[in-house]
């Protein structure tokens, strides 16, 4: 694969990089970084790409790896001040993206790899290094660890809906 192949492939599938990216350092900026990271390195080392074909899932090897890295060396970066609020971290803060964060790392890598980055069982367990059987397996755990938080949520959300009409009935509001 040459140069220019390689830069027209990367262009095509950036976008979804960049999800991948997104959905597990939850910034931006950190996200823009990874994926420009992860295609430099994917760039040096395009001479142990054996296979052409699996140009995706190999750099999306790459990209987890990177996003990996990131997120240790932003363990032990402390803040100096609290920034306030963005619309940004807000979406961050939706259920799900919280749910897959509380997951352990190989259960959340498929679910983010095969939901959100559109990667064929195939395609995850080859970027994973993994066999399809345990991409499946752990598809499957994964999922139903989300389905019953999400109904354990929800069993929440409806007894404490419940007692707030409750008392809003007995204080007369």
């Amino acid at each position: 694969m040459d140069k220019d192949e390689f830069a027209g492939r990367i262009e095509h599938i950036q976008p979804r990089l960049f999800r991948t990216a997104m959905l597990y350092l939850g910034g931006e900026a950190m996200a823009r970084d990874a994926v420009s990271e992860a295609v430099y390195r994917g760039f040096l080392s395009l001479k142990k790409l054996r296979e052409p074909e699996y140009l995706e899932t190999w750099i999306t090897r790459i990209l987890i790896n990177e996003c990996r890295k990131e997120l240790r060396r932003s363990k032990r970066v402390q803040p100096l001040d609290v920034i306030p609020e963005t619309a940004e971290e807000r979406y961050d803060s939706l259920p799900l993206k919280e749910a897959i964060s509380r997951l352990p790392a190989e259960l959340a890598d498929v679910i983010i790899l095969r939901y959100f980055s559109d990667l064929t069982l195939a395609e995850t367990a080859r970027a994973l290094n993994i066999p399809q059987g345990t991409v499946v397996t752990r598809q499957r755990r994964a999922l139903k660890i989300l389905r019953m938080e999400f109904m354990e949520n929800e069993e929440e959300v409806r007894k404490n809906g419940s007692q707030e009409r409750i008392l809003r009935f007995n204080c007369g509001a």
